[in-house]
């Protein structure tokens, strides 16, 4: 007979629909059965468990498929999520004080679930993650996910947004769906695409629509999954959308200091010594997260295809000169592209 812990527990699992803790107790409760001496029970117990896990998410709904902690998006979703299990952690990372203490905390309250439901509270997991690109917005969702052991699913905008009246908001009530029936950490990137003002003068009505419907979905939404969008240009998001997440995570290019730190921690073994930052400062300037990670992988690469042990000072200002020239270059072509949008809409 299970214990009225174990009782508890598989209520509470099953409530949240978090299928593998409830498989897990179950497992704890035929293993006590089997102690106890009731092996036959203990042994159709397993066979219920096993059988249990081979079957979720295989209903023929074309919704997820759940094995164990795998999950795998099957028929129309698969189109529309990609699926990742990251190992990254936010010690990976080297973010400003601010940001990381919004995200600690963050990991904890996650950490601390049920332990907060307990007392009619919902911990934080609606994250809206705006700065330039290249800053770790999409390297903080997989840190997240990382740290807390769940899925990462990117919801693909290309698929999910199309011309045709309706259709995309379907679809993304088969995202929703999925962010209830599976744990994990599903992340808008780009989210301007769909989150932008109503009534602006570019504006279509399906995509009011889609905005519409993604106010009202997230809204309702109580599961246990993480939402975390991720945007460039949060000038153009409709100001609704602000009050929906439970944070807004700021993300700026790194100071000297921060580059500094990104490039020795990146650098590993292959860091010279000593390591002088002599001249490396001015090279990082302007520069985001993204194109220094770049900059040093390359010189990395370069010493390994000349059997060097340790990254060639001269190599590494090298590179980062290189990605400071292309920085400037689509800085340029995009300051063209904004003033042609802006005549053509007069």
């Amino acid at each position: 007979m299970a214990s009225s812990e174990q009782l508890k527990a598989l209520i509470k699992s099953h409530i949240s629909r978090d299928d593998g803790h409830f498989l897990s107790i179950a497992m704890q409760v035929a293993a006590h059965e089997a102690k106890l001496g009731h092996g036959r029970v203990a042994e159709e117990l397993r066979k219920m468990i096993d059988a249990a896990k081979n079957r979720i998410g295989q209903d023929a709904t074309g919704k997820l498929v759940a094995i164990g902690s795998a999950a795998k998006p099957r028929g129309e979703l698969a189109n529309l999520l990609t699926v990742s299990h990251p190992a990254n952690r936010l010690g990976d990372m080297v973010l400003d004080e601010v940001a990381s203490n919004q995200l600690q905390r963050v990991i904890k309250e996650q950490r601390q679930l049920a332990r907060i439901k307990e007392h009619g509270l919902s911990p934080r997991r609606k994250l809206l993650l705006v700065g330039p690109p290249g800053s770790g917005k999409t390297m903080t969702a997989a840190a997240v996910a990382g740290e807390l052991g769940v899925p990462l699913f990117l919801v693909r905008l290309d698929s999910l947004i199309t011309k045709f009246m309706g259709e995309t908001a379907s679809k993304l009530r088969l995202v929703f769906d999925a962010i209830t029936d599976i744990r994990g950490v599903y992340f808008f990137d780009e989210f301007d695409a769909i989150g932008s003002q109503r009534g602006l003068a570019n504006d279509v009505g399906e995509i009011r629509r889609v905005l519409n419907s993604f106010l009202q979905m997230i809204e309702h939404d109580q599961s246990n999954s993480l939402i975390i969008a991720a945007t460039n240009h949060p000038e153009v998001l409709d100001y609704a959308l602000f009050r929906r997440f439970d944070d807004v995570v700021e993300y700026h290019l790194p100071t000297p200091a921060q580059a500094m730190e990104l490039i020795r921690s990146r650098l590993g073994c292959f860091a010279p010594k000593p390591f002088k930052k002599d001249g490396l400062v001015e090279q990082t300037e302007g520069l985001s997260y993204a194109e220094i990670c770049r900059a040093v992988d390359a010189s990395i690469k370069d010493a390994i295809m000349h059997d060097q042990t340790k990254v060639q000072r001269a190599e590494l200002g090298r590179a980062l000169g290189e990605r400071r020239l292309i920085s400037a270059k689509l800085a340029k072509n995009s300051m063209h592209a904004s003033k042609n949008v802006g005549s053509n809409t007069r």
